[in-house]
């Protein structure tokens, strides 16, 4: 059974949160994770997506490069978080291999 430092569980979950179109299984298998794993951690912190906005609400629609640069603002903070996960979990087991 390995033991992940809490930063490491914080920031997964973060990751899961910060992607609505993926899945538990996706975000689990993209850091090496077990699926129930990183399930359990994301029930612990309480995480719960939004469904939708609500009815009523009107918004104006954005203009397509409005859209565009949200999509890839979006995406660059993903990419940042992804990065940063990985740098802190390379550093992790770094430190625990001892040759």
């Amino acid at each position: 059974m390995k033991n992940y430092p809490p930063q490491f569980k914080a920031d997964a979950v973060a990751l899961y949160e910060s992607r609505p179109e993926a899945t538990i299984r996706s975000v689990a298998a993209d850091l090496g994770l077990n699926p129930e794993t990183l399930r359990n951690w994301v029930r612990a912190a309480g995480v719960s997506r939004p469904r939708g906005r609500r009815a009523g609400a009107s918004v104006e629609p954005p203009t397509a490069l409005e859209a565009e640069n949200a999509t890839l603002r979006k995406r660059i903070g993903e990419l940042e978080e992804e990065r940063e996960i990985l740098r802190k979990a390379a550093k992790y087991f770094a430190g625990e291999t001892r040759w």
